[in-house]
């Protein structure tokens, strides 16, 4: 009887995805993306040092995020993090305390041009982290007092960066113009994801 020898060449098993992330919308789109993954959550401390600026600041955050899930993470676990923020010139508008905060931001917001950056991290347990960052520039149009209010009262974007998810009502009325990604905007800038979790042999067609 002949035994065949253990093909050498075969591709090594694809690690398993974690998203540690409880944004819904990031979960929507590794879905559509056709990715396995878990949800993996933690409270993690959103404060960086204040000499960064712009995609700085949004790496550092991801890759913070994505160092404090490292000492739980199985042997073929690679986890996924990311945190999005908004740029008006150089302030980082992060998540408002309250609706006052929040129709505050919207009124600097109106009118004007500003940027989205999205850090990400992908941390292999058994290696060494990526962390990139995609940028967006957002064109909104002048906005009156009674519009924002509607959406802050209606839609409570107290969960999003900038008081906003383009996603929604103020997407659709308010956002005339996008230079780069919508889906980073959204909260992941999923062609850039696809394309580095390719490089770790985790996903591919």
């Amino acid at each position: 009887m002949t035994l065949s020898a253990p093909d050498s060449g075969a591709a090594p098993a694809r690690p398993r995805l974690v998203l540690a992330s409880g944004s819904p919308r990031r979960r929507q789109l590794l879905t559509d993306l056709g990715l396995t993954y878990e949800v993996r959550l933690r409270e993690v401390e959103e404060s960086f040092p204040p000499e960064l600026r712009r995609a700085a600041v949004a790496e550092y955050l991801a890759a913070r995020k994505a160092q404090a899930y490292a000492p739980d993470l199985a042997p073929d676990e690679l986890v996924i993090t990311a945190d999005t923020i908004v740029c008006l010139d150089d302030d980082v508008l992060n998540k408002p305390q309250d609706e006052a905060e929040a129709v505050h931001m919207l009124q600097r917001l109106q009118g004007r041009a500003h940027d989205v950056y999205t850090g990400v991290c992908l941390l292999p347990a058994d290696g060494r982290p990526v962390v990139f960052s995609d940028q967006t520039r957002v064109h909104f149009r002048p906005l009156s007092l009674p519009e924002i209010e509607h959406y802050v009262q209606h839609y409570r974007p107290l969960d999003k960066a900038g008081a906003y998810g383009a996603q929604d009502w103020i997407g659709m009325v308010a956002v005339t113009r996008l230079e780069g990604s919508y889906f980073n905007v959204m909260g992941l800038p999923v062609h850039r994801l696809w394309e580095e979790l390719a490089k770790l042999g985790a996903v591919g067609v």
